[in-house]
């Protein structure tokens, strides 16, 4: 796995600027490895919505020590298709997933919070 400095290297070459100018950014993208250090840590942050995500985080414009102004959201898209080759949508992550029994249990709770449908509930003996 390519680690956020070399992504920073791709950006200084394909934007001009210096490492620390993008740094932060691919590290955001790939922080979720301290969660698990495989392929997997991707499903978190790189898709399109992880890219918008991004801006909001980081603003929607970086400033480069060049003084160029690039969208945040071309550092986003190179960050992605460096790794995967293409943008997924989150979806696309989804879909992958096998859904396990532990994943759709919940605890009906509303009765027991609400007090509305707590007194609407008839207690059989």
């Amino acid at each position: 796995m390519a680690h956020p400095y070399h992504h920073a290297l791709s950006s200084v070459k394909k934007w001009g600027g210096t490492v620390e100018d993008t740094l932060a950014l691919h590290a955001w993208f790939d922080a979720s490895k301290s969660i698990t250090a495989d392929f997997r840590h991707r499903a978190l942050r790189h898709h399109a919505e992880g890219i918008f995500m991004a801006e909001t985080i980081f603003g929607q414009i970086l400033t480069l020590s060049t003084g160029r102004i690039i969208p945040t959201r071309w550092i986003g898209e190179q960050h992605v298709k460096e790794d995967l080759g293409f943008i997924p949508s989150f979806a696309d992550w989804v879909k992958a997933i096998r859904p396990e029994p532990w994943m759709g249990r919940t605890a009906r709770i509303e009765a027991l919070v609400d007090p509305h449908l707590a007194s609407s509930v008839v207690e059989v003996a």
